[in-house]
């Protein structure tokens, strides 16, 4: 008899999957390696964006949605070369994740309808009060916390395993150099991707490898190297996010919804270099080709407030990172750009706003309203916010070997497998990291949790 049925290594979105398969009836082990992890993984700094195509939230705001509407938004981002099998799973049980969320987990979920994010044809992202990563872990924290079924190790970490029979052995290595092998029948890769590793990053991403990594100093790869053992396949490993709006000074993420409610990002001497509602990710290369390898973002007061809804909006308000003017000269003079050179960006895009001019030098047709003084502006910085390639898996979230052939009891989720993000950062649409680490997470439980004699057929 094997000591649990699940050993989950990660506890950021892998917490959804222990939480799943202590629903289905199976005993869970959560290892974790980071004791700060509720403030210290990629899933607490993120922005708790979760797509869910075809909810009843999106319902209730008699919004129009559907997987096979979402997949074709992934296909035309991606260009078509994306992962196939996990991207029609992933926008298949996308609604019914974010319902199990709320009715199982707890978690206040809510559907933002205040703005548009990037390549998204309908508004399906999903989030929480405060729109704030931390917030999502906490809540499933605390519901693995009151679930009996599941034991949580910290700090722990899963650093080796090997076929014991019809199951796992996991070992387990602790800070002060001892190891423990655990019996399991199933083991579920939830590290994350290889961000913090530079080597790695260096190889796959050259891009973005000298920007700033915005991630869990824990995300070293160490699925990858698991997985390697047992002969798992690996693709996409050039796939990332990154992100355009990281705060020089608070080093918090600021929201690009600055961005989709008309706001601009100009280079450190006032001048636009591009179009921003390409999406955050891809344009952190281009910002990162930029001299200085720095911009500000432009907006003004209507924008800041609506942008208080995100915890990390507000955290970077708090830090005193946000730089003021009641005129395009007073900002300016306060940011030290040319005053001539952002009026002509602000008189671009006021005329492309307004309907004078169908779109701006770099293509972009839109911006929400005119900017309008009391104005902002946050000085930014390019970061990678997590890597998107990883293991192979299937719809189930079983890694597969190099005949794409499933593995026995190995899953992976969220950056530990492939991405739905084709190559590079820009095939990346909001809420493509956070659904991989749940929805693979909800997935591999459900498919290892009906192995289980006592729970089998159950759903």
């Amino acid at each position: 008899m094997t000591d649990v049925d699940l050993v989950v290594a990660g506890a950021g979105g892998g917490l959804a999957g222990a939480l799943r398969a202590a629903q289905l009836g199976a005993r869970v082990l959560v290892v974790e390696a980071n004791e700060h992890y509720l403030r210290g993984n990629n899933t607490s700094m993120s922005t708790a964006m979760i797509p869910g195509a075809g909810s009843r939230w999106q319902r209730e705001a008699g919004i129009d949605d559907s997987p096979p509407k979402f997949l074709g938004d992934i296909a035309a981002k991606t260009h078509g070369d994306y992962a196939k099998p996990v991207a029609e799973a992933l926008a298949g049980v996308s609604a019914e994740l974010v319902e199990w969320l709320a009715d199982h987990a707890g978690l206040p979920i809510e559907l933002p309808t205040d703005f548009h994010y990037p390549g998204h044809s309908a508004q399906r992202v999903h989030s929480i009060p405060g729109r704030h990563g931390s917030r999502l872990l906490r809540y499933l924290a605390d519901a693995v916390a009151r679930e009996s079924r599941i034991d949580v190790l910290v700090p722990g970490k899963v650093t080796a395993a090997r076929r014991d029979g019809d199951g796992l052995l996991v070992t387990v290595s602790y800070p002060d150099g001892g190891d423990e092998e655990i019996s399991t029948g199933s083991l579920l890769l939830a590290t994350n991707g290889y961000g913090a590793n530079r080597e790695l990053v260096t190889e796959y991403l050259p891009e973005i490898a000298d920007a700033g990594y915005h991630g869990s100093e824990y995300s070293t790869g160490d699925a990858l190297r698991i997985g390697a053992s047992f002969g798992a396949a690996t693709s996409y490993l050039d796939a990332y996010q990154g992100h355009a709006g990281l705060s020089a000074e608070a080093r918090t993420l600021v929201t690009w919804t600055v961005v989709m409610h008309g706001g601009f990002v100009t280079t450190v001497d006032g001048r636009r270099f591009g179009d921003e509602t390409t999406g955050y990710s891809e344009y952190a290369a281009v910002l990162a080709a930029q001299p200085g390898s720095a911009g500000w973002l432009i907006y003004d007061e209507r924008i800041h407030k609506a942008s208080l809804a995100f915890g990390d909006y507000v955290d970077v308000v708090e830090s005193g990172a946000v730089r003021h003017g009641g005129s395009v000269e007073n900002l300016a003079a306060a940011i030290g750009v040319p005053a001539k050179a952002l009026e002509v960006e602000l008189a671009e895009a006021t005329a492309v706003a307004r309907g004078e001019q169908a779109k701006d030098r770099f293509g972009r047709t839109r911006f929400e309203q005119p900017l309008t003084g009391p104005l902002y502006a946050v000085r930014i910085l390019p970061a990678l916010f997590h890597t998107q390639g990883g293991l192979n898996v299937d719809g189930d979230a079983r890694v597969l070997d190099s005949a794409n052939r499933p593995i026995p009891g190995l899953y992976a989720a969220g950056g530990s497998a492939v991405s739905i993000s084709g190559h590079g950062a820009a095939g990346y649409l909001a809420g493509n990291g956070l659904l991989p680490a749940l929805g693979l997470a909800y997935l591999a439980a459900t498919h290892s949790a009906a192995t289980l004699p006592t729970v089998k057929g159950k759903s």
